[in-house]
This record gives structure tokens, sequence and C-alpha cells, in this order.
């Protein structure tokens, strides 16, 4: 598989995500040729040929030589509750600008209804395991849906009274309404981030976001590199990957 050209068709392309989240690749700059020659730039070389490069890009990943992996970058648009985005924010290398509520008022149904309830994990305390019996999960369901409402019954009734945007948004549930971000990342600290939130102890708010991003937009516009990412990566114990 040949790597996608600059020009390809994934610019602009959506994928849902949760209830109402999605992701949207706004810009890509690179590709898996640009790796490779970023790394042949130390004694001015160029491509040398498919089977060649693919060789060297391996190489790169498989010693951790990261820094080629930097020159591609790709700028996402995504729509995920502040409970995805408390967690997101911990990887300080991407660039984000984030959606305020101080200028743009929220719609009644911004906010995440889980598909399921996961309940507590008895040996871990930052992790879940297993579903609430249904029956039980539907009455949470049905109470949060009515906590939205309230909430947003008082949020509207602030700004008719005046209240300034920054100060109603108080009334809405923290954890539960969706932002809209635009986030910026290389391709070395995106692979570092994907190890880490794709892992199946990582939370499922967060992980889902990262596979839609794997699977939809790394993987197609990097080939060469996701191969080589899920080979000496994604086969390792991902909870002590260094990138």
């Amino acid at each position: 598989m040949q790597p996608v050209t600059p020009s390809n068709p994934l610019i602009g392309q959506r994928v849902t995500v949760l209830d109402k989240g999605w992701v949207e690749l706004q810009d890509l700059m690179g590709s898996d040729l640009a790796i490779v020659n970023a790394a042949r730039v130390s004694f001015m070389g160029e491509s040398k040929g498919p089977d060649k490069d693919k060789k060297l890009l391996f190489y790169l990943l498989r010693h951790r030589h990261t820094s080629p992996f930097e020159q591609v970058e790709f700028k996402f648009r995504i729509c995920a509750p502040v409970v995805t985005w408390w967690q997101w924010v911990r990887h300080r290398t991407w660039s984000f600008n984030a959606q305020s509520g101080r200028y743009v008022a929220f719609e009644e149904n911004d906010f995440h209804i889980p598909e399921t309830w996961r309940k507590q994990s008895p040996s871990n305390k930052q992790a879940s395991l297993g579903e609430l019996d249904p029956i039980q999960a539907a009455v949470l369901t049905e109470d949060l849906v009515d906590h939205y409402q309230k909430g947003y019954v008082l949020y509207e009734k602030a700004l008719k009274m005046g209240v300034a945007r920054e100060q109603a948004r108080i009334f809405l549930p923290g954890f539960a309404v969706y932002y809209t971000w635009v986030c910026k990342v290389d391709a070395h600290n995106l692979m570092h981030f994907l190890a880490l939130r794709m892992d199946s102890e990582a939370q499922f708010e967060i992980r889902v976001y990262a596979n839609a991003i794997y699977n939809h937009f790394f993987k197609p516009a990097l080939p060469w590199t996701s191969e080589a990412f899920e080979q000496f990566v994604l086969k390792t114990d991902t909870t002590s990957v260094e990138l």
C-alpha cells in the first residue's frame, strides 16, 4: 500500500463517536514519504523506492528514532464531552483551541447520555468492570435525562434574565456537556496518545475517540507508519511504551 498523497480525500471526513460526538480531519501535512525524507536529510538523501523507503521507516520506529515522525501533522475538529476532554488535555504535546461557553450558547441536547452504565472495578480504583443490570440502568438514564432538562431550564432562565453566558453555564452538568475543539498534533506524539488511549485499560469515553482517529484517519494517511506502529508498539506493553 502506497502512502496517501497530500491531496487525499481524508480531509473533511467526519466520523461519529459516542451518542453525539464526532471527529473531523481538518488538515494533514505530510505522509510516510515525508517521514523517510526527513530521516535521509541527515546525509542529503532522497527516496530510494518503496521497498527501501518502507524498510527505513520500520527501522526508525523500531529503534525509537522518532524526530522524523514529527514532520507529519494532523489537525482535527472534535466534538466530545468534558469527561473526555478532562483526560485529553493531559497530553500537553497537542495544541488546543476550544469552543467557549462565554460566546456561544449551548443547545438543549448538548449532553452525553451513555449507552450503558458500567460498574466500579473492585480491584482498580480508576476503572470499571461489567455493566449494570438493564432495569437499573434504564432508571438511571431516565434520572440523568431529567437532571439535564432541569439544569438546562435553569440555564435558559438565567439567560432570559440577562445573566452573562459565562455565568449562566454553571447550571449545566459540567462533565456531560459537549464541547467542540480544534486540535493539532504531530505523528510522533499522536502515536504516544494512541498507545495509551487505545489500551483496554483506558476509559471508554476517550478510548472510542482514539480508536476513531486511528482507524479512520491515522491508518489510512500513514499506512507504513501504522503497520510499524502495530508491530513494534501495540504488540508490546503499551502502559510502559516510550515514544
